[in-house]
This record gives structure tokens, sequence and C-alpha cells, in this order.
């Protein structure tokens, strides 16, 4: 009876070993465009539409409609900007007020959603359009549909654990990128979501060297070169450390090319630029693709 008492009792300290927590073993799922955006792959889009799509006749920037129109011609992922209401609902807006993109006027952070809704969209030539200000969980909803990724731009009156938060209850993951500007934004972003790409600023060897000494691993960066050309060096350095390579042609890059020819896109990119972001969306699809 005793060696029957004394092998029950071994059997259940080893079980007990054996047995780890529920909450040791559950780890957050890693978004797919971890794996998706590498130098080695070429199955990701290599054009980014600014501002969801810009300077086109009838269609206004950070529009979903917007969004589908130009995603029915070309393979993209887009830029969007996301802002806070008065009554702390996420839409898409670039400016701080609602008078250059739609019918009314006033700063969004003042205004309700509802209110909102009684005014139409612009576009950049001044056409008034039906479209409406989107939300941004309908927007995530639609493009996880089509399996759109989007890079999201969040504006400073914006927390970004809101934003994120948003990601998460709409099961987003695997469409979105957090765009940041510097070392202490992409450290928040990686602690608040580490199973997200983060676009992190890499414009010169010294802010890569920066972002290097943060925690953030290399898997979970995006480089935005900036909006002007880098050395091929840098481009060269990112891809050894197999970071992806945006370059930012909207604005002066954009007219140049306008001018001297969309050649200047497969020149480009052939100089390091996996990822050319931009206001001419189609040029620069037909020029590279």
């Amino acid at each position: 009876m005793k060696h029957l008492l004394l092998i029950i009792t071994i059997c259940t300290i080893v079980g007990c070993k054996q047995t780890k927590p529920q909450h040791a073993t559950s780890e957050v799922e890693a978004s797919r465009l971890l794996e998706l955006f590498k130098p080695s792959h070429a199955d990701y889009p290599n054009i980014s539409v600014h501002r969801g799509g810009k300077g086109l006749v009838n269609y206004p920037e950070n529009c979903l409609e917007t969004l589908e129109y130009i995603n029915d011609s070309i393979d993209a992922i887009y830029e969007i900007d996301v802002a806070q209401t008065k009554d702390g609902e996420l839409v898409l807006l670039h400016d701080n007020s609602i008078d250059r993109t739609t019918t009314g006027s006033g700063k969004v952070s003042e205004l309700t959603y509802n209110e909102l809704k009684t005014f139409n969209l612009v576009d950049d030539f001044g056409n008034e359009t039906a479209f409406k200000i989107p939300l941004f969980s309908e927007v995530l909803a639609s493009c996880k549909n089509e399996n759109v990724i989007l890079t999201i731009d969040i504006k400073k009156s914006v927390r970004q654990e809101t934003v994120i938060n948003t990601i998460r209850e709409a099961k987003a993951e695997d469409i979105s990128i957090i765009i940041t500007y510097d070392i202490e934004q992409a450290k928040s972003a990686y602690k608040l979501a580490p199973e997200l790409l983060i676009s992190v600023a890499a414009r010169n060897n010294d802010e890569f060297d920066r972002l290097l000494k943060t925690e953030i691993p290399l898997r979970n960066m995006l480089a935005f070169t900036g909006t002007k050309l880098s050395e091929a060096s840098l481009f060269k350095r990112l891809h050894h450390n197999n970071v992806v390579c945006m370059l930012g042609t909207l604005g002066n890059l954009d007219k140049r090319a306008e001018a001297r020819g969309d050649k200047l896109y497969r020149e480009w990119k052939a100089n390091g630029a996996d990822i050319i972001a931009t206001d001419r969306p189609f040029e620069a699809f037909k020029a590279i693709n």
C-alpha cells in the first residue's frame, strides 16, 4: 500500500511539472505581412497609393469608393489617414479640418460623425461627389474582404492604441501596416502590437542604426526611405538585413517622372526601391510592372 501511494505521489508531481499554465503558451498570432514583405519575395504589391488616391476626377482622397476604383485596375497597397471625431469615431481624413475635402467646414475633432455624414466629399479639383467620409472600421471590413493591404497614418490627435484596437476588433491584422515617423512612435507601436508590420523611417544610415538599437525585430520593419533619392548603399544595407524599402515619389519625384518620362520609376526600383509610394499610381504601376 505504501509503495502504491508513493507511485501515485510521484506521478502527480511529474504531471504538475509538465503542465504549463494556459497563459504561458498563448501567443499573439503574427500578421502574415511579416513574412510576405521580404526582399526575396516578389508577390507583394510594389505600388503604394498616397492618401488612398489623389488627383483623380470625381474620386476624392481617403475615400472608400476611390480605393475600390483604383483596385479594379491595379495591384497596390493604400496609404490612408485616420482621424477622430468629437464623439470618438475613427474616420478617414488627412487635414485637421474638413474644409478642403468636403462640402462642409470645421475641425473634425469638433464635429460628430452624424454631423460629418451631412457633407459630401469633393475631389482635388473641387468637384462635389456623392461619397461620404468613411468610418475606419468600414474601410477595414471592405479591404479585409478584398484582401487589400493598408498602410495606416495615425493623425496626431489619435492614440495609436485606439487604432490598433480597432484593427484587432476587425481581425484585420493581416492587411494592416502601422506608419510611424520617429523612433519613439515605432517603439510604441511595436510594444502595443508586436504582431503587426510597422513602417519605420530609415532615410539614411544613421536612422537605420538607431532602429537597430531598439527592441523592434527586423521582421517587423518596412523601411520608408523618404521622399528624396537615397544612396544605393542604403537600399543594399536594408536588403542585406531582409528589410523591404519604400520610396516616396509623391511630390517632387512624381513631378520629375511626369516631366522626364515614367521610365524613371523603373530606374528608382532598379536602384533598390521595392515599393513606390506615389500620387501617380496608374503611371507608376504601368512603368514597373
